[in-house]
């Protein structure tokens, strides 16, 4: 099979795609792994190329060694994904020491993964621990999540519970709330292991004055997952806007409420009385 038919990169490419549409990557900003299954990489062995020189990772992740990942390449856009797949994306292999990769399809004329590579697998690599089933690390910029680290402290507890109150399906669509990592210095190992903790116990976390990092079992889900914290952001932007007084919210009896009806478990912590 032809790489590009694989519906795994058919998928990763509608991902980017609907991201750039979305208006979260703008010129080169945001970046999309994808952990690859055993029978996708079996799918397409015969066209990858494994003759490659390694490279260091920046980070050690022994949990991954030896697996695939398809990832958008550092200062590629986005909007050109879907046009230049094999210039903007590419497919890498872990060595069997966790501290090496080596390209063996995409990212053209010397193209090289995400600057971020080492935050998305050290990433990955904790929630493979939760679940074989977690499969996408996805970071991007939207405007109105960025907005609110400038007005809202730099708390867990706070960000989750305002964006829960946004609208009903959100402690639904992340009852384990939100992680947030102060203002760091990107693509290096400190912000990388920051992110890795908080996302032991989180599905997303903040970039604070820079953007999102959401991991998901698959692509819908967690573009989905992106999808709905921005859009609850963009409410709660608006509430802000209008003098913020909230004459009527959901309340800590509210949420409990509606964890029990929809089988979620919601932390107290975030149920606190304001």
């Amino acid at each position: 099979m032809e790489i590009l038919q694989l519906q795994a990169v058919k998928d990763f490419i509608r991902m980017a795609n609907d991201g750039w549409n979305m208006g979260w990557h703008e010129r080169n900003g945001g970046n999309l792994s994808y952990r690859m299954k055993p029978d996708e990489v079996e799918e397409i062995t015969a066209c990858l190329d494994f003759s490659g020189k390694a490279e260091d990772i920046g980070a050690s992740v022994p949990q991954l060694a030896g697996e695939y990942f398809i990832v958008t390449g550092s200062g590629k856009f986005f909007k050109n994904v879907l046009d230049r797949p094999e210039d903007s994306i590419g497919i890498i292999q872990i060595d069997d020491s966790g501290s090496r990769y080596k390209i063996l399809w995409g990212l053209t004329g010397g193209g090289r993964p995400t600057s971020e590579l080492p935050t998305h697998l050290m990433n990955h690599a904790v929630k493979k621990e939760i679940s074989e089933d977690y499969r996408v690390i996805y970071h991007a910029h939207p405007a109105n999540l960025i907005a609110l680290t400038f007005v809202l402290p730099l708390d867990s507890k706070v960000f989750t519970r305002e964006l829960w109150e946004m609208a009903t399906e959100c402690p639904v669509v992340f009852p384990d709330g939100i992680g947030v990592v102060p203002w760091e210095v990107p693509g290096g190992k400190v912000i990388a292991q920051k992110t890795s903790e908080l996302m032991e116990k989180h599905d997303t976390t903040i970039w604070a004055h820079h953007g999102l990092f959401c991991a998901g079992r698959d692509f819908d889900t967690t573009f989905g997952l992106m999808h709905t914290i921005e859009k609850s952001a963009e409410i709660l932007v608006k509430v802000l806007s209008m003098g913020g007084t909230k004459r009527q919210t959901i309340t800590p009896e509210n949420f409990r409420s509606l964890a029990k009806d929809f089988n979620v478990t919601l932390r107290e912590e975030f149920l606190y009385e304001k």
